[in-house]
């Protein structure tokens, strides 16, 4: 039975909003590595919460939670809950997609504040150029080079969903659910 599933991929493929509505479809609960990485503040992800306070908020909801999806990436501070995960699903699209996807999210955020003038303008400026590097950047951060690093050493079943901008949610969660029946059999 496929009750622990780990969504991961690029920042801004889709892993939170597939995972959100997969979690909705199954009666899931969701959860997002974002929540556990980042100690929240009036300003939000400036402050990175410690890796044992991670682990342990994230082990608290892991074990006492019979059926979950992960979203996120937690590649290295997280490895510790890869024998949980009964299910991967790898997200992966083109970077200029990618891209553009994180610009409206973060205007959609931040407004103004991402303007030149803005008081947001430099982390945004930062954000983007660390999201552009996906593709190309080595393993020693979030990277595609991290993900299949990571994901060659799962003995979970793993779906790719890779190139595939074009399909809807509702096509992505058609995947995943396929992938369930397939796996349950």
């Amino acid at each position: 039975m496929i009750n622990k599933i780990h969504i991961l991929g690029a920042s801004g493929s889709g892993t939170t909003t597939l995972a959100k509505a997969l979690a909705e479809k199954l009666g899931y609960k969701h959860l997002d590595t974002d929540d556990y990485y980042w100690i929240p503040t009036d300003v939000p992800f400036t402050r990175v919460r410690p890796i044992q306070d991670r682990q342990s908020l994230l082990k608290k909801d892991l074990t006492n939670t019979p059926q979950w999806i992960l979203s996120g990436s937690l590649c290295g501070w997280g490895d510790i809950f890869v024998p949980y995960f009964d299910l991967v699903v790898f997200i992966w699209i083109p970077q200029e997609i990618r891209i553009k996807r994180l610009i409206e999210r973060e205007q959609n955020r931040y407004g103004k504040e991402i303007e030149k003038n803005g008081s947001r303008y430099q982390s945004f400026l930062k954000f983007i150029e660390w999201a552009s590097s996906y593709d190309e950047a080595g393993v020693e951060t979030r990277s595609r080079a991290m993900h299949e690093q990571w994901i060659s050493k799962l003995k979970c079943p793993v779906l790719r969903i890779e190139g595939d901008i074009t399909s809807s949610v509702h096509e992505r969660v058609s995947k995943v659910l396929e992938m369930i029946n397939t796996t349950r059999t």
